[in-house]
């Protein structure tokens, strides 16, 4: 913009010098004080705090407010409005109904995705811009060099540099599609400060310019090519070989040579706060003004005093009126200032803001975007004693045990404002504050009724242990302790070392003592502590973090996050150590080592469970050849083994229906010896790729009905299915839509009979059961499974229908018109469907089955079900059977079956994912 573009008011000085100020007031109304700051001083730019806003509609009517002032008192351009809007626990404006809250910047970048990064800023930027704000405080682009002692924490990315740079570069470019302009801060980092102790003493850098240029500066200089409008600068002390600043944003030193020469910046700088009082104190506001001015910033801070504010106004006139600041300079500020509202603002934007009419359209999508983020961002670093989900681990008449400290408040949930509008009568304050012990209190009872059994809760303090602790330590079997910030807080570090004491201690003395600690704020308390064996992290405590966190400890979801920084990284590369070669599968050459290999497998299960590889062999995962009508089958299954010895070390499975387009993976296990050396990942990788490399692939599947070995995950032992759901996860599945599949028996099949009224009920809908063997009449059968189910359950009745000897077909029909309204399959032993369905061959010769039954969804679908059912016991019971099996039960229809007399004897879950999902680009 050049001198004889602007506007002729800014000839005026005092309306140029106003354009240098960033100011802000207390009070929630606009007061006489900041309505003078505007009309008579002409200041351009307000920040916003939690101390002026209430509700989002407030906040649009303050801004509309303001702007109008601005508008009507002559202002050429409308005010720029900043707001600090973070997430996590750093929010200004917060209201319920219409304001969503996301995770902290540590608690996104958790997630490990930066298009969920730029999603959450973007949202984010969108609801601010409804009320009018035309300008964020952020991105943080902090690098936490000594991460564990920063208070910083979680508002900052982490401590890897290149990691801080994108998110950073997502979040900013989130902002700024939702014209919303951006500032950076804090420059040249607060991620590694040490402090002196006082108010007074500030905050001191003292890394050299070399160190910074290879951490804190690498994203600052990474926004500013990818286009950040605006920095901040910090007022902190920088204390080197190189230098001695005694306050970064008055240091011409730091503002114009490392920030606008070095790296290049061009856009508008701001000071830190001058009101600060380490600042105020070593120099003076009015002398703070003119050095800030001097050093290159563009927007000074006066953040809350009028009579400060006065003085800096009257500084700057001083310092231009004794030629220490040119006109020139002032220009030269005026010009980028307004070139930034160029981008972000007009007269028609800023006195109309859309306010509650859009933040009511945003918010439905915004909310379920929230619950995304602090899902995803829940970490758990360490689960040693496999004590999640609580679910499987803690029993109902076990008491849970929940200690938190005292913490600062943060922002309000609904269940804390509802509780607050029954004691004090108040209904119209929605960015009420929630104290931290209010927060925990609120968990503790959604961590009761999740479990519905009893809780203890109370608080610690810096007296550490006391009596009412070893108490309740001792009369409980789970112990959760919350921490927050312990590495500044050390008195929450040794209460927590000596709770884990003891519960080692009882524990040892034969006393259940599980201990679970979790960081609602800094994740690096126990990080690296691994006596601490199981540790999740939420990089926050606000209501949605604390939800998301019950969710995740009941087994709600499979937490997925990870450690920001380097420590992500370095988990990454022990993780992926090795890259095992991988064979293909090769029956001549390997069918001696899958054997041994699955026995290998079958003796390390505990002996209370059942091994799922306690039935197949070798044979049980191929198919003969043109084994079925109207469907190609392709199979590709691989091994890792030893070239040497003829060892198998692991065995994967994978199955491609060529019509549908359908790719399965039945199998990958491991032996036992060799695990957690990446062999199972080495195979999962090889197979993935094998079945996205057919053009034809729709669909992906985790488990599969024929060969009937797992359908899917096991989750008969509730930890170690967890525990196989985060590996999966990690590998790339979703488990948004799992589907459950149950194994269900009757053990004692002589003394079994129907329950009372079952066979009536039966009766009275009038449905027509028959049974069928071989092909003959098999035509509707096929068509019906075929219309219902899988391409795998076709396949299944396919075999059974051409084993006629040992398998038949139980049909219900429907007295309107004979239409086939449900199918089961029912066989004995001896039949071939032993080979792929090994439970049948684990359970011995006196056993009889149910297979997959194939009931529409309708009115009468329980009654079908318990029809085609009874029919099958039935038959298994008259040909000698003692036990019978019910397999590949669907979630829906466990229920129905438990109620005629049968009990579960294991449960999978199913994945299906669109192909979509993975890259080919990342698998080996």
């Amino acid at each position: 913009m050049e001198e004889d573009e602007l506007d002729p008011v800014w000839s005026d000085l005092e309306w140029s010098m106003g354009q240098l100020f960033m100011m802000g007031w207390q009070g929630t109304e606009v007061t006489p004080q900041i309505r003078t700051l505007i009309e008579d001083h002409h200041i351009g730019a307000i920040l916003l705090s939690t101390k002026n806003l209430k509700t989002a509609h407030d906040t649009t009517r303050l801004v509309q407010e303001l702007q109008t002032i601005a508008h009507q008192s002559g202002h050429p351009v409308p005010l720029l409005i900043a707001l600090d809007q973070e997430n996590g626990g750093v929010n200004s404006l917060f209201d319920e109904e219409y304001i969503c809250q996301f995770p902290s910047a540590m608690g996104v970048a958790a997630t490990g995705s930066l298009e969920l990064a730029y999603d959450v800023a973007n949202a984010t930027a969108k609801e601010i811009s409804a009320v009018g704000v035309n300008m964020i405080m952020g991105p943080c682009l902090d690098v936490l060099t000594n991460a564990r002692y920063q208070p910083l924490g979680v508002r900052a990315t982490g401590d890897d540099p290149q990691e801080v740079s994108q998110y950073g570069i997502a979040a900013m470019n989130g902002y700024k599609e939702a014209c919303i302009t951006t500032c950076g801060k804090h420059f040249p980092s607060y991620g590694n400060l040490d402090f002196l102790g006082s108010s007074l003493d500030m905050p001191i850098i003292t890394e050299t310019l070399e160190q910074l240029s290879l951490s804190g500066l690498v994203p600052f200089r990474n926004a500013i090519r990818e286009g950040l409008d605006a920095i901040m600068v910090g007022g902190c002390a920088i204390a080197n070989a190189e230098m001695n600043v005694m306050h970064a944003c008055l240091s011409e030193q730091i503002v114009n040579e490392l920030l606008r020469n070095d790296l290049g910046f061009n856009g508008v700088t701001i000071s830190e706060c001058l009101e600060m009082e380490a600042l105020s104190h070593d120099i003076g506001v009015r002398g703070g003004t003119v050095m800030a001015v001097e050093a290159g910033c563009d927007l000074v801070l006066l953040c809350h005093a009028f009579a400060v504010q006065q003085e800096g106004i009257q500084g700057l006139k001083l310092g231009v009126e004794n030629d220490m600041i040119s006109r020139e300079r002032i220009n030269i500020s005026l010009k980028r200032v307004l070139a930034l509202k160029t981008k972000c603002t007009s007269w028609q934007k800023a006195l109309e803001p859309p306010g509650i009419s859009l933040l009511s359209t945003l918010h439905p999508s915004h909310l379920a975007l929230s619950t995304k983020a602090y899902d995803m961002s829940i970490t758990i670093m360490r689960d040693k004693g496999h004590l999640l989900p609580l679910s499987s681990t803690l029993y109902a008449d076990e008491d849970l045990l929940l200690l938190t400290p005292l913490v600062k408040p943060l922002p309000a949930s609904a269940a804390t404002k509802a509780l607050a509008e029954l004691k004090n009568g108040s209904t119209d304050n929605r960015s009420q504050i929630m104290s931290g012990e209010g927060v925990f209190r609120e968990f503790g009872k959604s961590l009761a009724r999740q479990r519905h059994g009893r809780l203890l809760h109370t608080s610690y303090t810096a007296n550490g242990v006391r009596p009412v602790h070893e108490n309740l330590i001792n009369r409980a079997a789970c112990i959760v302790i919350i921490t927050a910030d312990a590495n500044r807080n050390l008195y929450q570090n040794g209460f927590t070392k000596h709770v884990s004491m003891m519960c080692s201690m009882l524990s040892a003395s034969g006393k259940k003592k599980s201990l679970i600690v979790i960081s609602v704020s800094s994740p690096y308390d126990f990080a690296m502590d691994k006596s601490i064996g199981t540790y999740i992290c939420t990089f926050d405590f606000t209501e949605a973090a604390m939800s998301a966190l019950v969710r995740a400890m009941f087994g709600e979801f499979v937490p997925q996050g990870t450690l920001p920084g380097t420590l992500r990284k370095s988990r990454k590369v022990q993780k992926s150590r090795q890259h095992w070669l991988v064979e293909n599968w090769n029956q001549k050459r390997d069918q001696q080592g899958l054997q041994a290999l699955i026995k290998t497998v079958q003796k390390s299960a505990p002996a209370n469970q059942i091994c799922k590889l306690s039935g197949p062999t070798s044979a049980s995962f191929s198919f003969p050849p043109n084994a079925f009508e109207g469907e190609t089958v392709e199979e590709a299954h691989y091994v890792v083994r030893n070239s040497s010895t003829q060892a198998l070390f692991g065995f994967c499975s994978t199955y491609f229906y060529t019509t549908l387009g359908l790719g399965l993976v039945g199998a990958i296990f491991v032996d036992p010896g060799k695990r957690n050396l990446s062999i199972g990942h080495s195979l999962h990788q090889r197979a993935m790729r094998g079945l996205l490399q057919q053009r034809s692939i729709k669909k992906l599947q985790l488990g599969t009905g024929l060969p009937g070995i797992y359908l899917g995950i096991p989750m008969s032992d509730l930890s170690e299915g967890a525990r196989l759901k985060r590996w999966f996860a990690s590998n790339g599945w979703d488990f948004l839509t799992p589907r459950s599949l149950y194994t269900l028996t009757i053990r004692n099949l002589a003394n079994w009979v129907p329950p009372e009224g079952l066979l009536q009920s039966i009766q009275m809908v009038s449905f027509e059961f028959d049974l069928i063997h071989g092909t003959e009449n098999a035509e509707s059968v096929l068509e019906h499974v075929k219309t219902h189910a899988t391409a795998d359950t076709l396949l299944l009745y396919q075999l059974a229908l051409a084993d006629s000897k040992a398998c038949g077909i139980v049909r219900a029909k429907s007295p309107v018109d004979g239409a086939l309204v449900g199918t089961v399959i029912i066989f004995r032993h001896g039949t071939q469907l032993a080979t792929y369905m090994p439970m049948l061959l684990a359970a011995g010769e006196s056993v009889g089955g149910i297979l997959v039954p194939v009931i529409p969804s309708s009115p009468q679908a329980s009654i079908v079900l318990q029809g085609v059912a009874l029919l099958g016991v039935r038959q298994n019971k008259a040909h000698g059977s003692t036990t019978c099996v019910l397999n590949w039960v669907q979630g829906e229809e466990r229920d129905v079956l438990l109620g005629m007399g049968f009990h579960v004897l294991d449960v999978f879950e199913e994945l299906s994912c669109k192909p979509e999902r993975f890259s080919t680009e990342n698998l080996p």
